[in-house]
């Protein structure tokens, strides 16, 4: 049974139990944990030592989605971070999905970052994004420049200004509609199932590595940040998360962070964020934009080695 917890500020909570997550294959990383405000603690991997790479997952996934590529970063001379957003993974998980919204995301992660430079300077942050990571981790990285030496976008994107419009069959609808349906939730259907919007290329997970998806949410009242996540994307100028992106396209369009671009050739649901995040933004400039084939929305299962060197090149031209 699930034991909910109440932070200082009463917001009420889930903590995932750490036997959950004992002997997952291919994940020998030791957790790590930063206290963020409301009391909740986030989990981070941080391996390596050199110049610091940051690894955004996004919807329904946590830092397990990186276990391809972390090994031949930390090879490469990295040192990389890799968080588990609020909700998901390791980190601890409201238990009503009103209490996740756009702005919290934004912050949360501003806060965990923050807690992870005090404990251990990060230096300048190369960024890799993918799905959520994106329109967290754009929004970070458009108010605090600084903090950044480039980004790698990644089948993601912030959907732009006052114009936003989703259709209701598109690729990203249809995504949305079945989040809502799929009964149970399980993270593992969402990226090698058959029937998922996010798959079609009818990826498979070995029946470990399902396992391991599906650790963080061993009952439906832990996953309500991954049932409410699609609806938080807006979808028209008056969804409540609209105003976010306008601000944060008000900083991209001056934004001088290198950004280079790497998106799987078979994802439908983010493709079309492509041309908008390498066209619209300063920092892509003169930048490498690349369709990667035999991918979809999750690449980091699918070429990882392709994602690595995105990468790594980044890391070699902003030297």
């Amino acid at each position: 049974m699930s034991q909910i917890m109440t932070s200082p500020t009463g917001l009420e909570f889930l903590r995932t139990p750490d036997e959950r997550f004992a002997s997952l294959i291919d994940w020998p990383f030791e957790p790590r944990y930063v206290t963020i405000s409301e009391g909740l603690r986030v989990h981070y991997v941080d391996e390596g030592t050199g110049p610091t790479v940051l690894l955004l997952h996004g919807e329904p996934t946590w830092a397990y989605l990186y276990r391809k590529m972390i090994p031949g970063l930390v090879r490469s001379g990295c040192r990389v971070i890799a968080p588990d957003l609020v909700g998901f993974g390791r980190s601890d998980k409201p238990s009503l999905r009103d209490d996740y919204t756009y702005g919290r995301h934004l912050r949360w992660l501003t806060e965990t970052i923050d807690g992870i430079e005090s404990a251990s300077p990060l230096g300048t942050v190369t960024m890799f994004c993918q799905d959520w990571g994106g329109l967290i981790g754009l929004s970070h990285m458009a108010r605090h420049p600084e903090t950044y030496r480039g980004v790698v976008v990644s089948n993601t994107g912030v959907p732009l200004g006052r114009d936003i419009h989703m259709n209701d069959d598109d690729g990203f609808s249809t995504w949305r509609q079945f989040s809502q349906d799929v009964t149970p939730f399980w993270a593992s259907v969402c990226v090698g199932g058959t029937l998922s919007p996010l798959n079609p290329t009818g990826f498979q997970l070995s029946d470990k590595e399902q396992m391991a998806y599906d650790a963080p949410f061993p009952e439906e009242v832990y996953a309500a940040g991954a049932r409410q996540f699609p609806l938080l994307v807006p979808t028209s100028s008056v969804h409540p998360s609209a105003p976010i992106c306008w601000e944060t396209w008000s900083l991209l369009a001056q934004c001088e962070v290198p950004l280079t671009t790497a998106f799987g050739a078979d994802d439908k649901v983010t493709g079309p964020l492509q041309g908008l995040m390498s066209s619209s933004v300063p920092g892509a400039a003169n930048q490498p934009h690349v369709i990667i084939e035999n991918a979809g929305h999750f690449i980091q299962e699918h070429e990882p080695d392709q994602c690595v060197d995105a990468i790594l090149g980044l890391l070699e031209r902003t030297q």
